[in-house]
């Protein structure tokens, strides 16, 4: 019967706490209480289009290069792995393009691979019509479907989009602001200024990767790679988190990597709970995902509730980067104020930290401006490491003391030697 009523008090002790201390910040980890463990979901796009019949790697036809470099990563495939097939430009024969623009197929379903049905689909590929680049992505991210961890699409391509609209970079920012934890990884197979651009687009658009695929060996090798980051990284999809206009109403972050837009030129407000004791570090990247002038910068600010400024991170840059990050660090009692009351539960509370994401990006003529561009917030709270004292030196009385007795010592020993050095010359 005691120890039942010591549980009650407990209990109403606790809740008692929670209600003084305020809501529970939202976590990256928040949207499920116990998430279920995803297989990682890859879909591979292949562009089956007219030019990639060009012989011109290794002597061998782009397609052969790229059903060969495929039948190698099917066979070497991890078996928890969840791989789909989908390509462009494959059935459509005719001239007609508006039907050969709607020319794109998912060949092999997102699942379990059957290793044997996989190769023979796309070993009866033949290079045929357009380039829709920009629906084949929006259809693979619907093949992908949705869930709490990242998903992976290879795009392999030899020509820009020829069907826009939609623009594969718009659909990629598109799929980007709508939150679907979906990474664009591109491989280009021709050299050509146009399709970098594109593709560069694209990737940036999704946080994903450009590479240039300049032999089969390159291509199997990077396929291979992007599949295995897949494995590796998939559980680690950032949350997404929507900035708020002012510090009241802002969202309230737990440590973990969160994921936002911004707008050119705009300002977004996140909040962070931060305890005596701790410290707050916090770092943010911005993605230059479409053309920007150059001289730009990024501002990462913590402040108090009231507006006055704690700390701040800058970067800038020029034009010659794709991502431009800024980060901060900040100890609760940095400002010099009274540590908060404890709490019943003898926990002294949390203080509110406001943070604020800043740019200043400017479009250049023609560029779309929504979505805004791709962030990513960083947050931890860990224990504080101050720097270790220095000496006490007593106001400046001590070390005014060192110093003159350091002169004295000086000058005592160098009149010494001089002395010396002067009698020993005159013997000699």
């Amino acid at each position: 019967m005691i120890n039942k009523r010591r549980s009650t008090v407990v209990l109403l002790g606790l809740l008692a706490a929670t209600a003084l201390i305020g809501p529970n910040p939202a976590g990256a980890d928040d949207e499920t209480t116990e998430p279920v463990a995803e297989p990682p979901k890859v879909e591979l796009v292949l562009d089956v289009s007219g030019s990639m019949r060009a012989r011109d790697i290794d002597g061998r036809s782009r397609i052969s290069v790229a059903q060969q470099a495929f039948n190698e990563v099917v066979d070497a495939l991890p078996d928890e792995t969840q791989l789909g097939i989908r390509v462009l430009g494959a059935t459509y024969r005719g001239k007609d393009k508006k039907q050969g623009c709607l020319d794109t197929q998912q060949i092999v379903p997102v699942g379990t691979v059957d290793r044997t049905r996989a190769k023979a689909a796309v070993a009866g590929l033949r290079p045929t019509g357009f380039t829709p680049v920009g629906l084949a992505l929006r259809s693979a991210a619907q093949d992908l479907g949705t869930g709490s961890t990242a998903r992976r699409i290879v795009l392999i391509t030899d020509g820009e989009d020829t069907c826009a609209p939609p623009d594969p970079c718009q659909v990629a920012r598109e799929l980007a602001a709508q939150g679907t934890r979906l990474v664009v990884d591109t491989l280009g197979l021709a050299p050509d200024e146009k399709v970098r651009r594109q593709l560069l687009c694209i990737a940036g658009a999704t946080g994903g990767t450009y590479t240039a695929a300049q032999s089969a060996d390159e291509l199997t090798g990077r396929i291979k790679q992007l599949v295995d980051r897949a494995r590796d990284t998939y559980t680690a999809a950032p949350a997404v988190v929507g900035g708020t206009s002012a510090c009241a109403g802002a969202p309230l972050l737990a440590p973990g990597v969160y994921s936002d837009r911004e707008a050119f030129s705009e300002h977004r407000w996140y909040r962070v709970p931060v305890r005596p004791g701790q410290e707050l570090r916090a770092s943010v990247s911005v993605a230059l995902d479409r053309p920007v002038n150059p001289d730009y910068g990024v501002l990462l600010r913590a402040t108090a509730p009231d507006g006055r400024e704690l700390v701040r991170g800058v970067d800038a840059g020029s034009g010659r980067t794709d991502v431009i990050s800024a980060g901060l660090r900040w100890s609760a009692g940095d400002d010099g104020e009274a540590s908060p009351e404890p709490t019943p539960t003898g926990q002294q509370a949390a203080q509110t930290v406001c943070l604020v994401v800043s740019n200043s990006f400017a479009a250049r003529p023609g560029t779309e401006v929504r979505p805004g561009m791709p962030v990513e917030l960083t947050v931890d709270v860990v224990a504080a490491s101050p720097a270790p004292d220095g000496p006490d030196l007593g106001r400046g009385w001590v070390l005014l003391l060192l110093l003159t007795l350091a002169g004295l010592l000086t000058g005592l020993v160098g009149g010494l030697l001089t002395r010396w050095w002067v009698a020993t010359w005159r013997e000699n």
